[in-house]
């Protein structure tokens, strides 16, 4: 589990079925970091890059093949405070960032609606690259999000260019509602 208040971001290579990250902080082998969202192992660490292996499922779902700059977070802590919300590391899939115009001190970013477009809902939560957001405005085919000047100088969305692929995971609480809906209780 986390919380998608990332812990900072690292340079990032793929290469035939592992990830070489290099990490702000430090792990041991067999520790859960969020990589861009997705829930990774620890299967190597020299202290400086962290070695995690990819299986299939996971690169056909994330973007980490071409990621070279990823946001990173460790697994919580029983007791630890939750600042974002709950985000299990289980990225649903990709959306390509649209746009992004300045308001005032804030940035507002627009993505293309995922196929979960039920998960998307003004002031619900969604994961971007593991980042803990909140959706701002609802549209046809795209959703915006409002970024604060912190969030983007400290994880690789202010990186983000029209077109780049991002990690999305709906809320977890809304993925139970619907469950629970459809199951007629």
């Amino acid at each position: 589990m986390f919380s998608g208040i990332v812990e900072g971001t690292g340079k990032a290579r793929y290469s035939a079925g592992k990830l070489y990250v290099e990490l702000p902080f430090k792990v041991k082998q067999g520790d859960s970091v969020a990589v861009n969202g997705a829930c990774l192992t620890v299967v190597e660490f020299d202290g400086k890059t962290a070695v995690f292996d990819v299986g299939e499922e996971t690169l056909s779902r994330t973007n980490l093949r071409e990621a070279r700059l990823v946001n990173l977070e460790r697994a919580l802590k029983l007791g630890d405070r939750l600042d974002g919300h709950i985000v299990t590391g289980h990225v649903d899939g990709t959306i390509r960032f649209i746009t992004a115009r300045r308001s005032g001190n804030t940035t507002w970013m627009a993505f293309e609606m995922p196929r979960e477009r039920w998960g998307i809902a003004e002031k619900g939560s969604i994961a971007l690259n593991g980042v803990s957001l909140t959706v701002a405005r609802v549209e046809a085919n795209r959703f915006w999000v409002q970024v604060i000047p912190y969030t983007l100088e400290v994880t690789n969305l202010g990186h983000l260019r029209p077109g780049d692929r991002v990690n999305y995971e709906i809320d977890v609480l809304a993925r139970y509602v619907k469950r629970i809906m459809e199951a007629g209780v």
